[in-house]
């Protein structure tokens, strides 16, 4: 099996929804494609203790991050029949309502997509080492749980 080139999956800042909409754009072209999916996740305002979150503040060890990104990518291709992926998550600060994590599958047919989107952000949730500080109106912050 030839080993894919790592892609970078970290983007500063929120993702922008033109970049959303240029990605499924470049698209039309691949005409093998039957269905796409898509998962976005959007910062929540969390209430905590009387406050509300206005933002989430991204950080990572990036090389190591990377390479576990690569690794569940590479394990999705291996079990998915998929024809493309792109995961893009965000580093740096992400205001509440504005998105963090970017996920787009492509296959010849429907359910494999809704089966590998859901396998992906689960791991992605589970393994990568992406840590989030919710920032409040009052801008002090706490460490995010992963649920």
């Amino acid at each position: 099996m030839e080993v894919k080139k790592k892609k970078t999956v970290f983007v500063e800042g929120a993702i922008m929804p033109e970049f959303i909409a240029n990605s499924i754009a470049k698209h039309q072209t691949k005409t093998s494609i039957g269905a796409h999916d898509i998962f976005l996740g959007q910062v929540r305002a969390d209430e905590i203790a009387n406050k509300t979150a206005q933002a989430i503040t991204y950080s990572a060890h990036t090389e190591m991050a990377e390479a576990k990104f690569h690794e569940i990518r590479e394990a999705t291709f291996e079990k998915f029949e998929l024809t493309c992926m792109h995961i893009y998550h965000s580093l740096g600060t992400v205001k509440a309502g504005e998105i963090c994590l970017f996920v787009f599958v492509s296959a010849p047919h429907r359910k494999v997509v809704f089966d590998a989107i859901e396998f992906l952000v689960e791991n992605i949730k589970k393994e990568v080492p992406i840590f989030g500080k919710e920032v409040f109106e009052d801008n002090t912050h706490v460490w995010k749980e992963n649920t």
